[in-house]
């Protein structure tokens, strides 16, 4: 007692600074060592540790270097320094300074924050003015969640919030997260990704370069060069979303959805993907592109949704349906492919109970073969499973098949009849069947190409049969009524079949023909948050208040980050956007 009281006395000689001076608690032993700590006083244990206390935080060890006129000291074995009743840190040695409150630990150091927060790491410097600690000597993070690793941490105690650099890593037992550089929130387990990064589960990867991650239910987006892996699909756009607990996926802006197993390809700026269904929803200038015998098949539509196991899909294109190959094109209200089947269903668009009769034509499905235009009301093309390749068509009810006169280019070669089958041979269409009513308006020339005159026919049954999808020959059948007219004697209104309309300012030439002026000119929606960081700690009040919920479309409150006092970034992006 008389020793501690003299250095209580010593001390009270010193000018401290005011409301930082270290106070002693327990000195244990006292002694000094002007050689090796010029003006300091050195405590050790006895029965008991040696106790400091400054500011609301108590630190025992078992020897202590103490620079009373420096406000600073020296600790040696078994450290543990706590804060409050939430904070500890222990480790074999540490410097603390009191007029910065910065201590810097090193030999096995153990930082722990309640609830359940450990972090491990060989040295670390604790500023506990801005309660913030550092090390950059590799470090691991343990809650009650997650193992986190990374070269380099920073840890903000107020948000309970880590700031990872340089190869972070997650160990969680449903997935592993790699990134660069990642902010994690210990209290609700949320990942903010910078730089390359990888989230890899058992049944899915995911890539991006700027994203969110749930860690909790395995749900986030990326909004930098994202990708996902998901079942036999890989899902690339601007900005994706997932969900695993949902089953779920979606991704807006330059999408595109690789089938792996069936080599198909799908593009939009706005697609969902069920796992559970094993289906895909698409809209906004969609595409669908398959191979067919080494030639590519293009189907468009307001609308894509692609149903079905690998082997078993279906395709399917709703409003302003299209569809292009170098050697065959068509358009319908929808367009229904079952890959299973091999059978491709164009579907007529319901006439309006207003519309005039000779309106009808269009809103029939239409299809061109070479020079030659095919409508009615339904049409199937039906493919060899096998060989890929076109095997039949049929054009039910109100079958026309109509091409322009190639030689005079005035009139046109038209064939009616109820139903029309046809046959293809190596994807090139090489004989149809005209069955019921059938009518015929045919231009006939000789090998000089000179017209012979215009050959008008009724009958039951008409065959024709196509060279380079050019008509070769026509047979009729069952006491056939015809006539040829010279172009003089057969008036002109006579010269058009009833129900006949030429669509040829319709017809799709390229693979680019399938988009119109809409499908061109759509305005994205903005992705932001890329470029710069966005306020994290903003955004995860708001999304504590406001939680997405993507597959019902509802959308998060955007979050604006605080550039200055003065201007204010735009708001972050939500994923989803809504279909209407």
């Amino acid at each position: 007692m008389f020793a501690v009281c003299l250095i209580h006395l010593g001390f009270s000689q010193v000018e401290p600074t005011e409301g930082k001076q270290i106070n002693i608690i327990y000195g244990g032993t006292f002694s000094k060592d002007e050689a090796k700590a010029p003006g300091a006083s050195i405590f050790s244990k006895d029965e008991r540790q040696v106790q400091f206390e400054h500011q609301g935080a108590d630190l025992w060890c078992d020897y202590a270097i103490f620079y009373q006129k420096e406000n600073r000291l020296k600790a040696v074995g078994n450290i543990r320094l706590q804060q409050g009743d939430s904070i500890q840190m222990t480790s074999g040695k540490m410097d603390y300074d009191g007029n910065t409150k910065l201590a810097k630990a090193w030999q096995s150091v153990i930082l722990e924050q309640n609830p359940g927060m450990r972090l491990e790491t060989d040295t670390l410097r604790f500023d506990r003015e801005n309660q913030e600690a550092y090390y950059k000597d590799f470090g691991t993070v343990i809650d009650s969640l997650n193992t986190l690793t990374s070269q380099i941490g920073r840890y903000y105690m107020e948000t309970k919030k880590y700031q990872f650099l340089d190869s972070v890593h997650i160990d969680n037992p449903e997935y592993v997260l790699d990134s660069k550089q990642l902010d994690y929130y210990t209290s609700s387990k949320n990942a903010y990704m910078y730089g390359p990064s990888t989230v890899t589960g058992e049944t899915y990867k995911i890539y991006c370069e700027r994203g969110f991650y749930d860690t909790k239910i395995e749900s986030g987006y990326g909004i930098k060069n994202t990708r996902i892996d998901y079942n036999n699909r890989i899902i690339v756009g601007d900005s994706v979303y997932f969900n695993k607990a949902k089953e779920f996926a979606s991704a807006t802006n330059n999408i595109k959805i690789t089938d792996t197993i069936n080599k198909g390809i799908l593009r939009a700026h706005y697609a969902e993907v069920f796992k559970a269904q094993d289906s895909v929803f698409a809209t906004r200038r969609a595409v669908a592109v398959s191979l067919v015998e080494k030639d590519s098949l293009y189907m468009h539509g307001d609308t894509l949704m692609i149903t079905g196991i690998p082997d078993k899909r279906i395709v399917r294109a709703f409003r302003n349906a299209k569809f292009y190959k170098t050697d065959l094109s068509g358009k319908a209200d929808s367009i229904h492919i079952d890959q299973a089947t091999g059978l491709t269903k164009l579907l007529a668009k319901k006439i309006p109970i207003t519309t005039k009769e000779k309106d009808w034509p269009k809103f029939y499905p239409i299809i061109w073969n070479g020079e030659n235009q095919m409508t009615g009301d339904t049409i199937h093309l039906l493919s060899n499973i096998e060989t890929e390749k076109l095997d039949s068509l049929k054009v039910l009810k109100n079958a026309f098949i109509v091409s322009l006169d190639t030689v005079g280019k005035t009139g046109y070669n038209q064939a009616k009849g109820i139903n029309l089958f046809g046959k293809f041979l190596e994807n090139e269409l090489k004989e149809v069947d005209l069955i019921s009513n059938t009518e015929v308006v045919y231009w006939m020339y000789n090998d000089d190409q000179e017209l012979i005159g215009i050959n008008k026919t009724l009958c039951s049954k008409i065959n024709i049969t196509f060279a380079n999808n050019d008509v070769e020959d026509l047979t009729f059948f069952t006491e056939p009524d015809g006539t040829i007219f010279t172009e003089s004697n057969l008036e002109i209104e006579l010269r058009i079949l009833k129900g006949m309309v030429w669509r040829g300012e319709e017809r799709i030439l390229t693979k680019d023909d399938i988009f119109d002026d809409d499908d061109n000119n759509i305005e994205l929606v903005v992705i932001r948050g890329i470029e710069n960081p966005i306020d994290i700690d903003a955004e995860e009040a708001e999304r504590s208040k406001n939680i997405s919920d993507p597959v019902n479309q509802k959308i998060v409150k955007p979050v604006k980050k605080i550039t200055s006092t003065k201007e204010q970034a735009e708001p972050n992006t939500t994923l989803k956007e809504s279909n209407e």
